[in-house]
């Protein structure tokens, strides 16, 4: 098994298809064999996203030792839900690793890798250090502070660092990355039309059911206007200049 185990570890794709039976699309398999330490996945809702993630986190874990992968949402029970994804996919591995803890929130392998699954707390994330991997499920909707208290767990481990979501107005460090993270991030669009799993006739009832405001939110990954602006986020930037100090 050594030589297999060796082709898997060094490319999370493989693994996916051959020891968790999972056949990914294309965009899918761009994310499982994405070298870099920072990404954002912009998508449509049931496009796969939480899925390709689990994948990269139980990838990570087993073939990692030491490894610490956190996972955070808006709410403790979103985040649940990605660790559940993580540990149905460890339940399909024919030669499962040794655990030494696994309860509803986290679990911990006999290599020392662990999987947490954390609430949205800005106090209670900050007893962390050292993330060789945070994943930030639905960062549209997480706390920008919470954001900026994440980041410095990966500066001593040089950990990887992945933002998913499907957008939520012009506005929070979702959005600010995506338009102007620069090089630093690479980025991946995966709208409801290029998934082959949801049919254009449903997409046709979504439209006609949500409007084209949130249709084009949630199914075609565009940052829209949020309903209780007063003035577009165009107008807001366009009344700032470098060539004025700021009073504070």
């Amino acid at each position: 098994m050594l030589a297999p185990n060796l082709a898997a570890a060094l490319d999370p794709d493989l693994f996916a298809r051959n020891f968790l039976s999972f056949q990914p699309d294309p965009w899918q398999t761009k994310l499982l064999r994405w070298s870099g330490k920072r990404m954002l996945l912009n998508c449509s809702r049931q496009s796969g996203k939480s899925t390709s993630t689990a994948i990269l986190a139980l990838h990570r874990a087993v073939f990692y030792p030491d490894s610490l992968i956190l996972l955070v949402s808006p709410s403790l029970r979103q985040s649940v839900e990605l660790f559940r994804k993580i540990a149905d996919f460890l339940g399909r591995l024919a030669e499962k690793p040794k655990m030494l803890e696994e309860n509803a929130l986290s679990l911990q392998l006999d290599n020392g890798s662990r999987v947490v699954s954390l609430p949205s707390k800005e106090a209670t994330v900050r007893g962390f250090s050292g993330a060789s991997l945070i994943i930030e499920d639905e960062a549209s909707r997480v706390e920008d502070q919470l954001y900026r208290t994440m980041r410095p767990m990966l500066a001593v481990s040089r950990g990887r660092l992945i933002l998913m979501s499907t957008p939520y107005g012009k506005q929070g460090h979702f959005f600010e990355e995506w338009t102007k993270g620069g090089s630093d991030w690479e980025r991946i669009e995966v709208r409801a039309t290029d998934c082959p799993r949801i049919s254009p006739l449903f997409l046709d009832e979504e439209h006609r059911s949500l409007g084209e405001r949130w249709f084009r939110q949630e199914y075609l990954c565009e940052f829209a206007e949020t309903v209780d602006h007063v003035f577009s986020y165009e107008t807001v930037m366009k009344a700032f200049s470098p060539d004025v100090k700021t009073l504070f």
